[in-house]
């Protein structure tokens, strides 16, 4: 799996964490920044990211930002993305099983490193379940054109 990551400076911290995760297990990835606590604009990062999960140059994306929410919604104007915010696990496990999520956004200031990494876990090992899931997605699909 192609995994690309990006912060901005209120997902900073959380994205170095997860990012020792990912080199823990092994994970290959890519960083689109910030590369420092730096202020910057997090619609500029999730632009970045989601178009390079979107053209296929990655399989999935993470993106963080203080709440998660803001990242989340920039992602999202960028066709074919599917960002999804989780900050639980059964939320991590059921956004790739039943909407096919191909980005995971996150709060920095909203949960803590070792959740984050679970859901990161979760997220990267649960697959599509497809079935009346993927007539949804489909569905979705339609309407982002």
């Amino acid at each position: 799996m192609k995994l690309v990551l990006g912060a901005d400076h209120g997902g900073f911290d959380l994205k170095e964490n997860i990012k020792e995760y990912l080199k823990e297990q092994g994970i290959e990835f890519t960083d689109y920044g910030t590369l420092t606590g730096e202020r910057c604009d997090y619609p500029d990062i999730a632009k970045k990211v989601a178009e390079a999960v979107a053209d296929g140059t990655f399989d999935r994306g993470i993106l963080v930002c203080g709440t998660g929410i803001g990242i989340g919604i920039a992602a999202n104007k960028v066709h074919g993305i599917r960002a999804a915010l989780c900050h639980d696990c059964f939320s991590a496990e059921y956004c790739r099983r039943h909407n096919d999520a191909n980005i995971l956004t996150m709060g920095g200031r909203v949960i803590g490193p070792g959740l984050a990494r679970e859901i990161v876990r979760i997220f990267l090992s649960t697959g599509f379940d497809g079935g009346r899931h993927a007539v949804r997605v489909a569905k979705i699909a339609e309407m982002d054109k």
